[in-house]
């Protein structure tokens, strides 16, 4: 066992007492016996902290004044002692396969810096108090640039570079943009690792900001493309066909 890579976990968290707990235990549910698993409390004023420390060991909390999820998620990569990273915000769940799949990959192909898989979205009422209930599934699972969907090789973030902390949302779609132009090795697969679940206060319900940073986000990328000799834009990264089957 001990031969196996140590996989990071890192859980960036505002205000997030209301779900942390559930998150946490779908990491401990994984079927993969070397996880570290590392909060970040990004300056919550609720309960976040006292329910990270009454966790039990093997989970590691580190509090911050409020700089955003990237500035958060920075600060988990800085603190990870693992050679295999994997981000879960606080209010989504991995499925119990995740790491079992996805490490599997990445020992079997040491040239491969990202695994990624599909998120099943859950639509969850305001009024429903449980943490650990999902919701209703929006739609079939589908293939998102999403951190919580995948599995990093620490290495890529020397290449590829940490998160823009001046994206405030949409830092997960940056940092792909970014990992597909510097020429990143990607397999996404089929698998369901992610459980997304949209409630009454996720950060994306600023749905004017979420739009306005994705824009951004595009735009920054056609602006490194464009600055190739010549000054017309490259072509945009293509993002690699998903493998495997739904079900992790």
């Amino acid at each position: 066992m001990d031969d196996l890579p140590l996989v990071s976990a890192i859980i960036p968290v505002l205000n997030g007492e209301r779900f942390l707990a559930a998150a946490v235990a779908s990491i401990r549910r994984q079927r993969y016996p070397r996880i570290e698993i590392i909060v970040v409390d990004d300056g919550s004023t609720d309960g976040t902290v006292a329910v990270a420390s009454s966790l039990g060991d093997g989970v590691r909390c580190v509090s911050q004044a409020n700089a955003g999820p990237p500035a958060a998620r920075n600060r988990g990569l800085e603190l990870a002692r693992g050679s295999l990273v994997a981000f879960l915000d606080a209010d989504d769940l991995w499925s119990e396969g995740k790491l079992e799949v996805q490490v599997g990959r990445m020992l079997a192909d040491p040239e491969l810096d990202v695994v990624m898989g599909t998120t099943q979205i859950f639509l969850r009422p305001p009024a429903m108090d449980d943490a650990t209930t999902l919701g209703e599934p929006a739609g079939p699972p589908a293939l998102l640039l999403s951190l919580g969907s995948g599995l990093f090789r620490r290495e890529v973030f020397e290449r590829v570079g940490r998160f823009d902390v001046s994206q405030r949302m949409d830092d997960d779609v940056d940092w792909f943009l970014r990992a597909l132009e510097a020429g990143a090795r990607v397999l996404p697969l089929g698998n369901v690792v992610q459980y997304y679940r949209r409630h009454d206060r996720n950060i994306t319900n600023a749905r004017e900001a979420d739009r306005r940073f994705f824009l951004i986000a595009l735009r920054k990328s056609l602006e490194r493309r464009r600055s190739a000799p010549g000054g017309v834009a490259s072509a945009f990264p293509a993002w690699p066909e998903t493998q495997g089957v739904p079900g992790a």
